[in-house]
């Protein structure tokens, strides 16, 4: 069962709305209750009905489980970002890596700037 109710409990639970209700009131309400439980169960197939008519008949097609945003792990996401190799040439690349001489860029070192009191940071009214 789903959120930790048990057969018992739900047994206890209606075993007291039984109490509660009156031997009178109760067919009534079980009559409600079926009644509600029917109507539900016309509008989720009303629902499929309509998703597939609107989506047409590759709807069948898709494999529901691969889009479950459950199982992607961000933190397998971010090395797979962070690790990815770009840079690699692909099969029609790789003939003009070959030819061109191999040259290093030379990286050059950002100079941070220290903020002070008397050099506060820029300002930009409209970011904020």
């Amino acid at each position: 069962m789903q959120f930790g109710i048990t057969f018992e409990k739900l047994l206890l639970i209606g075993l007291i709305a039984a109490l509660l209700i009156g031997p009178e009131r109760l067919p009534r309400y079980a009559e409600s209750v079926a009644k509600l439980a029917r109507r539900a169960g016309e509008f989720l197939r009303d629902t499929k009905t309509r998703v597939r008519d609107e989506m047409g008949p590759d709807i069948d097609d898709v494999d529901w489980r691969k889009l479950d945003p459950r199982q992607y792990d961000p933190r397998r996401i971010i090395r797979d970002a962070l690790f990815e190799d770009d840079t690699a040439p692909g099969p029609a690349q790789a003939e003009a890596v070959v030819a061109e001489p191999t040259v290093k860029p030379v990286r050059i070192p950002r100079v941070r700037p220290e903020f002070s009191l008397a050099s506060p940071p820029p300002f930009d009214p409209e970011a904020t």
